[in-house]
């Protein structure tokens, strides 16, 4: 229980990075109707990582065609 209390901060930052990224990814998929992407994403907690990767490397810009 000691090390979760050292930890405390550290896990919550974790937390927040995690909530953030996958609101905003999440958000981009919806918008460009990418189903696939928005179930995978929704199903793999993966800190952000995934969700960092998807906004730079397979979101559709707004101006391309869907």
């Amino acid at each position: 229980m000691d090390m979760l209390n050292l930890n405390s901060t550290l896990f919550y930052l974790l937390i927040i990075w995690s909530v953030i990224w996958k609101s905003i990814e999440l958000w981009h998929e919806a918008r460009n109707k990418q189903l696939a992407w928005f179930i995978a994403l929704i199903v793999i907690n993966t800190a952000g990582v995934l969700e960092v990767l998807y906004l730079i490397f397979f979101r559709k810009n707004r101006g391309e065609s869907q």
